[in-house]
C-alpha cells in the first residue's frame, strides 16, 4: 500500500510522533497503519496504548442517567473552539443530545443522526444539528456515544470533571444501595478520570494482547541494548507494572495509597453489608485523539513525503 499523506497524518495523530518517524514506519509497515504503531512502539517513539492520542479539539462530554435510572448515556460533542464550549446555548445543546442518546435504540452514529430530534419532530438528529450550526456560527459534531441499560442491583454513577473536559459513567451492582455506596462510586468514578484505567480487571484483557504487549516490551528492552536474558526479566516486570497502571481494580486507590482499589471496595461493601462489584466504566476526554487544524499542515507532509 502506498504511504500516502492522509496515512501520515492519521499515525501521527494516533502516535505523536514526529512527521518523519510517521512516513518510515509505515514504509517498514507497507502501508498498514496498525504495524506501524507497534513499530514506532517498539523504537520508544510512540507512546503507549494506555495513553491517549494528541488532545487538541474543543467541546464538551457529558454523562446522564435516566430519570428512571433504566439506562444512563456519556456523550461527547465537539466545536471549533473553547470560546463555544463554554457557551449556555452550546452547554443546553449537549444536554439535549445526551438526552436524546438515553433513548435512542441506535448501534452506531449514522443511526442515530438519522432518528428524529427529541424537540422537534420535524427535523432529525442531523438537521437540528446543522441549525445549531448556523446559529452558533461554527463547526460543530456530535462525535460519539455509549449507552449502558440497568440490571438487576446495578446502579449508575457519573462524574464530570473541568467543565465537561473529562467524564466518567460507572455501572457498580450492589444489592445494598446506601449513601456509603453511591459515595463508594463518586470515589470510583474520579479513580477513573485522574487514573485512566482500560479496564475493571485482568480478566478482560486477552492472552493475545499480553502475548503482544509482552514481545513489545521486550523489544524495547533489547533496542536499549541489554542482553536477551536482562530483557526478558525487564519485559516482565514493564508489564506487570503496565497491566497494574491498565486495571481499575489493582491501581493503587488515589485517596488511600496503602490500599488499591479493590481493597477499599471490599472494605465499604464491609460495611454497607453487601459485595460491591464494577460491572462496567467509560471514560470520555474531549478530543481524546484529535487535532486542531493547523494551517500548514499540508505543506509539511508534502515535504515530508518528497513531493
Amino acid at each position: 500500500m502506498a504511504v500516502t499523506a492522509a496515512l501520515i497524518k492519521e499515525l501521527r495523530e494516533i502516535s505523536g510522533a514526529g512527521m518523519a518517524d510517521c512516513k518510515n514506519a509505515l514504509t517498514e509497515a507497507e502501508g498498514d497503519i496498525k504495524k506501524a504503531v507497534e513499530i514506532l512502539r517498539e523504537k520508544g517513539m510512540a507512546a503507549a496504548v494506555k495513553k491517549a492520542g494528541r488532545i487538541a479539539s474543543e467541546g464538551l462530554v457529558y454523562a446522564y442517567v435516566a430519570n428512571d435510572c433504566s439506562a444512563a448515556v456519556l456523550v461527547e460533542v465537539n466545536s471549533e473552539t473553547d470560546f463555544v464550549a463554554k457557551n449556555q446555548d452550546f452547554k443546553s445543546y449537549v444536554e439535549s443530545v445526551a438526552l436524546q442518546a438515553v433513548k435512542s435504540p441506535a448501534k452506531d452514529m449514522d443511526e442515530f443522526f438519522a432518528e428524529t430530534w427529541i424537540h422537534d419532530s420535524s427535523l432529525t438528529v442531523k438537521e437540528a444539528l446543522s441549525q445549531k450550526i448556523a446559529i452558533i456560527g461554527e463547526n460543530m459534531n456530535i462525535r460519539r456515544f455509549e449507552k449502558y441499560e440497568a440490571e438487576d442491583d446495578s446502579l449508575f454513577v457519573t462524574y464530570i470533571h473541568g467543565g465537561g473536559r473529562v467524564a466518567v459513567l460507572l455501572q457498580l451492582i450492589c444489592k445494598n444501595q446506601g449513601e456509603a455506596v453511591i459515595e463508594a462510586g463518586k470515589n470510583i468514578c474520579m479513580q477513573i478520570a485522574a487514573m485512566n484505567p482500560k479496564f475493571v480487571s485482568r480478566k478482560e484483557i486477552s492472552d493475545e494482547f499480553i502475548a503482544r504487549e509482552k514481545e513489545i516490551l521486550l523489544q524495547q528492552a533489547i533496542n536499549e541494548g541489554k542482553p536477551e536474558n536482562i530483557a526478558v526479566k525487564m519485559a516482565e516486570g514493564r508489564l506487570n507494572k503496565e497491566l497494574k497502571e491498565f486495571c481499575l481494580l489493582e491501581q493503587e486507590y488515589v485517596k488511600d495509597s496503602e490500599q488499591n482499589v479493590k481493597k477499599y471496595l471490599e472494605s465499604v461493601g464491609k460495611e454497607a453489608g453487601a459485595e460491591i462489584s464494577i460491572k462496567r466504566f467509560i471514560r470520555y476526554e474531549t478530543g481524546e485523539g484529535l487535532e486542531k487544524k493547523e494551517e500548514n499542515f499540508a505543506e509539511e507532509v508534502s515535504k515530508v513525503i518528497g513531493n
